[in-house]
């Protein structure tokens, strides 16, 4: 007859409970085999005041700017850009590229504003990278072509001889950048159609880009052989609740579903640009439409102070466009002066700043944040599907060459240990407040 005992204390109770609690709890990512969409790149805006900004500085740095920015083995790799049709709120000036009362048939259209600053920035670009792709909105139509007649807010004239002038409009920007010798790829009909604002801006409603696109920009496109892809962007629908309170609606279904259920309008169109609050319709779209391309077309701007915190809400909305569909994330203004100030007096972040007085460039938070997608992540790369409870902080990505990349962000300002599965068990230490890079 044995005898045994059993004692349990409480130091040992409170040992065996949090080390259980510790290891459930331990930071964890799990690499699926689940493929999602593919990602087609990365890239900002050619605007005005960033080539200004860009002109201050000496000539190897400018060059060691853009070459980071837009070589193929640089720092970002740029291979979608953007760029205004017109003036963006970042020109030095508001303009359109024919200023001409009633000149419906667009005898004097004319891009020469734009071989002063766009285009030169531009070819710079496309010097390092060639096959870079290009697509262009307006802020505004010409002025004489809006009710009032003003660059900033305001509605196009609904009026069939101005609607053909516009859509004529769109041909001839084209056209004349092609003789420039830069291919555009992707026509945008309207920045921010939701936006009635003090800089360059025009509102749009669903009903009113559906025939727009439908009777107007499509067939002219088709009649001149243009062979540039419309997209239904850029869409930057209200936050819900705030047309709500106002006891209407103008996301999902006031744009992107009134406009692509129409067959008219949908043989048109290519893909859809979302930006700001459209992120809130992004994830519906891409549902009811996975054939379609999107883009994320217009990074959030923040307020100049290019802070780190800032840089972490950035990062996530890469990870939300990415794990919501999109097939390409757009930065906003590549290169400003210190605060970003625009001409109207907004102060916006920047991924680089250029200072006057030093002519010494600053790489700020976001480029970081950029560098950590765009450098890794290949065009042609597929979103991999991820469980763990480091979901919420990371994306992964498959390479067409077969690697693996995972951005991962620790927003804590404590040092996390992350357990990695990918068939084999990777363990990393993710510093507090940092953002990391993970290739297998």
């Amino acid at each position: 007859m044995g005898v045994y005992w059993i004692s349990t204390t409480k130091k040992q109770y409170w040992q065996e409970k949090n080390s259980a609690t510790n290891e459930y709890n331990k930071p964890n990512l799990i690499i699926t085999d689940e493929l999602k969409r593919e990602i087609d790149g990365f890239g900002g805006c050619f605007n005005e005041l960033g080539y200004e900004a860009l002109s201050l500085l000496s000539e190897e740095e400018r060059c060691r700017v853009l070459d980071r920015l837009f070589l193929p083995d640089g720092d970002c790799q740029f291979n979608i850009c953007r760029l205004p049709i017109g003036a963006s709120d970042y020109a030095l000036e508001w303009y359109s590229h024919n200023e001409t009362p009633e000149d419906y048939e667009m005898k004097h259209f004319s891009i020469e504003r734009d071989k002063k600053y766009l285009i030169p920035f531009i070819k710079e670009a496309l010097k390092r990278n060639p096959e870079m792709k290009l697509f262009a909105s307006p802020w505004s139509p010409p002025t004489w072509m809006k009710f009032p007649k003003a660059y900033n807010y305001g509605t196009l004239r609904w009026e069939p001889k101005v609607l053909e002038a516009y859509a004529l409009y769109f041909v001839k920007f084209v056209q004349a950048y092609k003789q420039e010798g830069i291919t555009i790829h992707q026509i945008h009909v309207q920045n921010e159609v939701v936006a009635d604002q003090k800089f360059p801006s025009c509102k749009w409603t669903g009903d009113q880009l559906r025939e727009f696109i439908s009777t107007y920009l499509g067939p002219a496109f088709e009649k001149h052989n243009i062979d540039a892809e419309i997209w239904l962007g850029t869409i930057n629908a209200p936050e819900p609740w705030e047309e709500l309170m106002k006891g209407t609606t103008s996301d999902y279904d006031e744009y992107a579903q009134k406009i692509l259920s129409d067959p008219s309008a949908y043989q048109y169109v290519k893909g859809v640009g979302y930006q700001w609050a459209g992120k809130y319709a992004i994830q519906r779209t891409v549902q009811s439409y996975p054939e379609l391309k999107y883009m994320q077309t217009e990074n959030e701007c923040g307020n100049g102070e290019n802070t780190w915190a800032y840089a972490q809400y950035v990062h996530n909305l890469y990870r939300h466009y990415f794990v919501n569909g999109a097939n390409a994330y757009i930065y906003w203004n590549m290169v400003l002066k210190p605060k970003g100030r625009s001409t109207w007096g907004w102060e916006q972040n920047s991924m680089i700043t250029v200072d006057p007085e030093t002519k010494h460039t600053i790489y700020n938070p976001e480029y970081y944040v950029m560098k950590h997608f765009s450098h890794f992540v290949k065009p042609g790369a597929v979103r991999i599907e991820t469980t763990g409870s480091w979901t919420g902080n990371s994306t992964a990505f498959l390479n067409p060459d077969g690697t693996k990349v995972v951005v991962i962000a620790n927003p804590l300002k404590e040092i996390r240990e992350l357990t990695m599965q990918n068939g084999e068990t990777y363990s990393f230490a993710l510093e507090a407040e940092s953002f990391n890079t993970i290739v297998i």
